[in-house]
Protein backbone atom coordinates (compact mmCIF):
# COMPACT_ATOMS: atom_id res chain seq x y z
CA UNK A 1 0.00 0.00 0.00
CA UNK A 2 1.51 3.34 -0.86
CA UNK A 3 1.68 6.26 1.26
CA UNK A 4 -1.67 8.01 -0.88
CA UNK A 5 -3.33 4.98 -0.43
CA UNK A 6 -3.13 5.63 3.33
CA UNK A 7 -3.65 9.08 3.09
CA UNK A 8 -6.99 8.59 0.72
CA UNK A 9 -8.30 5.83 3.34
CA UNK A 10 -7.88 8.32 6.37
CA UNK A 11 -9.30 11.53 4.56
CA UNK A 12 -12.39 9.21 3.53
CA UNK A 13 -12.81 7.81 7.30
CA UNK A 14 -12.27 11.00 8.12
CA UNK A 15 -15.36 12.76 6.58
CA UNK A 16 -17.72 10.10 8.52
CA UNK A 17 -16.08 9.15 11.78
CA UNK A 18 -16.59 12.58 13.77
CA UNK A 19 -20.38 12.59 13.10
CA UNK A 20 -20.58 9.21 15.28
CA UNK A 21 -18.30 10.41 17.64
CA UNK A 22 -19.70 13.64 18.48
CA UNK A 23 -23.34 14.32 18.77
CA UNK A 24 -23.33 18.05 18.30
CA UNK A 25 -21.46 17.36 15.06
CA UNK A 26 -24.13 15.11 14.06
CA UNK A 27 -26.97 17.05 15.05
CA UNK A 28 -25.22 20.01 13.27
CA UNK A 29 -24.44 17.82 10.11
CA UNK A 30 -28.02 16.73 10.45
CA UNK A 31 -29.72 20.09 10.71
CA UNK A 32 -27.94 21.77 7.86
CA UNK A 33 -28.67 19.10 5.60
CA UNK A 34 -32.40 19.76 6.33
CA UNK A 35 -32.00 23.14 6.40
CA UNK A 36 -29.98 24.23 3.28
CA UNK A 37 -30.66 20.52 1.98
CA UNK A 38 -29.45 21.81 -1.41
CA UNK A 39 -26.42 23.30 -0.72
CA UNK A 40 -25.65 20.24 1.65
CA UNK A 41 -25.97 17.90 -1.27
CA UNK A 42 -24.08 19.94 -3.45
CA UNK A 43 -20.61 19.63 -1.09
CA UNK A 44 -21.23 15.95 -0.65
CA UNK A 45 -21.08 15.18 -3.91
CA UNK A 46 -18.34 17.93 -4.93
CA UNK A 47 -16.14 16.06 -2.08
CA UNK A 48 -17.37 12.40 -2.01
CA UNK A 49 -18.40 11.48 -5.72
CA UNK A 50 -15.30 13.10 -6.82
CA UNK A 51 -13.33 11.07 -4.14
CA UNK A 52 -15.07 8.02 -5.68
CA UNK A 53 -13.83 8.60 -9.46
CA UNK A 54 -10.33 8.93 -7.75
CA UNK A 55 -10.47 5.59 -6.26
CA UNK A 56 -11.41 4.87 -9.62
CA UNK A 57 -8.65 5.59 -11.28
CA UNK A 58 -6.46 4.36 -8.79
CA UNK A 59 -7.97 0.78 -9.92
CA UNK A 60 -7.32 1.69 -13.56
CA UNK A 61 -4.00 3.18 -13.23
CA UNK A 62 -2.57 3.14 -10.30
CA UNK A 63 -2.79 6.95 -9.62
CA UNK A 64 -5.30 8.98 -7.66
CA UNK A 65 -4.94 12.28 -10.26
CA UNK A 66 -4.03 11.40 -13.02
CA UNK A 67 -2.73 14.23 -15.63
CA UNK A 68 -5.92 15.82 -16.87
CA UNK A 69 -7.91 14.79 -14.14
CA UNK A 70 -9.31 18.41 -13.74
CA UNK A 71 -9.92 17.69 -9.63
CA UNK A 72 -11.87 21.07 -9.76
CA UNK A 73 -14.17 21.03 -12.70
CA UNK A 74 -14.95 17.47 -11.71
CA UNK A 75 -15.95 18.25 -8.47
CA UNK A 76 -18.02 21.52 -9.32
CA UNK A 77 -20.33 19.66 -12.08
CA UNK A 78 -20.92 16.50 -9.45
CA UNK A 79 -22.08 19.09 -7.12
CA UNK A 80 -24.46 20.64 -9.37
CA UNK A 81 -25.55 16.77 -10.00
CA UNK A 82 -25.43 16.25 -6.67
CA UNK A 83 -28.55 18.80 -6.36
CA UNK A 84 -30.31 17.56 -9.14
CA UNK A 85 -30.01 13.72 -6.81
CA UNK A 86 -31.34 15.87 -4.14
CA UNK A 87 -34.60 16.89 -6.30
CA UNK A 88 -34.96 13.48 -7.68
CA UNK A 89 -35.02 11.92 -3.88
CA UNK A 90 -37.78 14.76 -3.67
CA UNK A 91 -40.10 14.25 -6.37
CA UNK A 92 -39.86 10.33 -6.79
CA UNK A 93 -40.23 10.39 -2.47
CA UNK A 94 -43.26 12.61 -3.00
CA UNK A 95 -44.43 11.62 -6.11
CA UNK A 96 -44.50 7.46 -6.09
CA UNK A 97 -46.26 7.46 -2.72
CA UNK A 98 -49.04 9.46 -4.40
CA UNK A 99 -49.18 6.93 -7.20
CA UNK A 100 -49.25 3.79 -5.20
CA UNK A 101 -52.34 5.76 -3.10
CA UNK A 102 -54.39 5.59 -6.20
CA UNK A 103 -53.76 1.92 -6.89
CA UNK A 104 -55.22 1.30 -3.65
CA UNK A 105 -52.61 1.56 -0.74
CA UNK A 106 -54.06 3.73 2.39
CA UNK A 107 -51.82 6.31 3.71
CA UNK A 108 -48.56 5.76 2.68
CA UNK A 109 -46.91 8.56 3.57
CA UNK A 110 -47.67 6.77 7.29
CA UNK A 111 -46.10 3.40 5.93
CA UNK A 112 -42.82 4.75 4.86
CA UNK A 113 -42.78 6.92 8.15
CA UNK A 114 -43.60 3.59 10.04
CA UNK A 115 -42.13 0.38 11.04
CA UNK A 116 -40.12 -1.89 8.44
CA UNK A 117 -43.10 -3.69 7.36
CA UNK A 118 -43.58 -5.98 4.04
CA UNK A 119 -45.88 -2.50 2.77
CA UNK A 120 -43.24 -0.54 3.61
CA UNK A 121 -40.67 -2.59 1.73
CA UNK A 122 -42.73 -2.66 -1.26
CA UNK A 123 -42.96 1.01 -1.28
CA UNK A 124 -39.24 1.46 -0.81
CA UNK A 125 -38.85 -0.59 -3.52
CA UNK A 126 -41.06 1.32 -5.36
CA UNK A 127 -39.44 4.26 -5.28
CA UNK A 128 -36.30 3.27 -5.79
CA UNK A 129 -37.09 1.41 -9.15
CA UNK A 130 -39.07 4.81 -10.14
CA UNK A 131 -35.44 7.27 -9.19
CA UNK A 132 -33.23 4.66 -10.96
CA UNK A 133 -35.41 3.56 -14.24
CA UNK A 134 -36.21 7.47 -14.95
CA UNK A 135 -33.70 9.39 -12.99
CA UNK A 136 -30.28 7.27 -13.03
CA UNK A 137 -29.62 7.01 -16.53
CA UNK A 138 -30.06 10.79 -17.37
CA UNK A 139 -27.83 11.56 -14.55
CA UNK A 140 -25.22 8.47 -15.63
CA UNK A 141 -25.22 10.10 -19.24
CA UNK A 142 -24.65 13.65 -18.31
CA UNK A 143 -21.92 12.54 -16.20
CA UNK A 144 -20.49 10.75 -19.25
CA UNK A 145 -20.69 14.02 -21.31
CA UNK A 146 -18.44 15.94 -18.80
CA UNK A 147 -16.26 13.23 -18.15
CA UNK A 148 -15.47 12.85 -22.16
CA UNK A 149 -15.19 16.71 -21.98
CA UNK A 150 -12.67 16.28 -19.75
CA UNK A 151 -10.86 14.53 -21.73
CA UNK A 152 -10.93 16.23 -24.96
CA UNK A 153 -9.76 19.71 -22.87
CA UNK A 154 -6.44 17.52 -21.99
CA UNK A 155 -6.33 19.76 -18.50
CA UNK A 156 -6.44 23.04 -20.58
CA UNK A 157 -8.36 25.27 -18.56
CA UNK A 158 -9.85 26.94 -21.13
CA UNK A 159 -10.66 24.65 -23.04
CA UNK A 160 -12.51 23.18 -20.02
CA UNK A 161 -14.62 26.67 -19.23
CA UNK A 162 -15.73 26.49 -23.25
CA UNK A 163 -19.67 24.92 -24.03
CA UNK A 164 -19.36 21.47 -24.38
CA UNK A 165 -19.75 20.15 -27.77
CA UNK A 166 -22.55 18.05 -26.67
CA UNK A 167 -24.10 16.25 -29.81
CA UNK A 168 -20.49 15.42 -30.62
CA UNK A 169 -19.91 13.76 -26.84
CA UNK A 170 -23.15 11.81 -27.37
CA UNK A 171 -21.79 10.30 -30.42
CA UNK A 172 -18.77 9.50 -29.01
CA UNK A 173 -19.82 7.70 -25.74
CA UNK A 174 -18.87 3.89 -25.85
CA UNK A 175 -22.51 2.40 -25.73
CA UNK A 176 -21.83 -0.97 -25.16
CA UNK A 177 -20.34 -0.32 -21.59
CA UNK A 178 -22.49 2.37 -20.85
CA UNK A 179 -25.15 0.27 -21.27
CA UNK A 180 -23.95 -3.30 -20.73
CA UNK A 181 -22.20 -1.88 -17.12
CA UNK A 182 -23.64 1.01 -15.91
CA UNK A 183 -27.07 0.66 -16.92
CA UNK A 184 -28.13 -2.76 -17.53
CA UNK A 185 -25.92 -4.48 -14.79
CA UNK A 186 -25.71 -1.66 -11.84
CA UNK A 187 -28.93 -0.55 -11.89
CA UNK A 188 -30.82 -3.36 -11.63
CA UNK A 189 -28.65 -5.23 -9.73
CA UNK A 190 -27.35 -2.53 -7.30
CA UNK A 191 -28.84 0.91 -7.35
CA UNK A 192 -32.39 -0.18 -7.35
CA UNK A 193 -31.49 -2.80 -4.11
CA UNK A 194 -28.86 -0.45 -2.02
CA UNK A 195 -31.70 2.64 -2.47
CA UNK A 196 -34.28 0.08 -1.37
CA UNK A 197 -32.47 -0.15 1.57
CA UNK A 198 -31.88 3.68 2.09
CA UNK A 199 -35.87 4.43 1.90
CA UNK A 200 -35.88 1.57 4.59
CA UNK A 201 -33.90 3.55 6.82
CA UNK A 202 -34.35 6.78 9.27
CA UNK A 203 -34.34 10.07 7.43
CA UNK A 204 -31.33 11.24 9.17
CA UNK A 205 -29.64 8.21 8.44
CA UNK A 206 -30.65 8.03 4.49
CA UNK A 207 -28.03 11.37 4.92
CA UNK A 208 -24.71 9.76 5.05
CA UNK A 209 -26.08 6.72 3.56
CA UNK A 210 -26.64 8.90 0.30
CA UNK A 211 -23.68 10.42 0.64
CA UNK A 212 -21.65 7.16 0.82
CA UNK A 213 -23.18 6.04 -2.10
CA UNK A 214 -21.97 8.61 -3.95
CA UNK A 215 -18.73 7.27 -3.05
CA UNK A 216 -19.97 4.40 -4.68
CA UNK A 217 -21.33 6.06 -7.95
CA UNK A 218 -18.09 7.68 -9.23
CA UNK A 219 -16.21 4.58 -8.58
CA UNK A 220 -18.68 2.48 -11.02
CA UNK A 221 -18.46 5.67 -13.45
CA UNK A 222 -14.66 5.53 -13.40
CA UNK A 223 -14.56 1.84 -14.48
CA UNK A 224 -17.21 2.15 -16.72
CA UNK A 225 -15.22 4.69 -18.85
CA UNK A 226 -12.17 2.73 -18.29
CA UNK A 227 -13.67 -0.55 -19.69
CA UNK A 228 -14.55 1.82 -22.71
CA UNK A 229 -10.83 2.36 -23.28
CA UNK A 230 -10.22 -1.02 -23.16
CA UNK A 231 -12.21 -1.76 -26.37
CA UNK A 232 -8.87 0.29 -28.10
CA UNK A 233 -6.74 -0.99 -26.75
CA UNK A 234 -5.86 1.77 -23.85
CA UNK A 235 -7.37 -0.13 -20.82
CA UNK A 236 -5.07 -2.00 -18.17
CA UNK A 237 -6.49 -4.17 -15.56
CA UNK A 238 -6.74 -2.44 -12.37
CA UNK A 239 -3.29 -2.11 -10.16
CA UNK A 240 -2.51 -1.83 -6.90
CA UNK A 241 1.27 -0.98 -6.22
Amino acid sequence: MKRSDIIFTIVFIGLFVPFFLSEKLYEFFVRFSTDRAFTASFIKFAMLATMGEMLGSRLRKGIYLPEGFALIYRAVVWGFLGMTVKAAFMIFGGGVPLIVSYLGMENPQAVMAGPVTGARVLLAFAISAFLNIFYAPVLMVTHRVSDLHIAAAGGDRRKLLKMPDVTGLLASIDWNSMWGIVLKKSIPFFWIPAQTVNFLLPEEFRILVAAFYSTVLGVILALAAGAGESQQGNFRLPILK
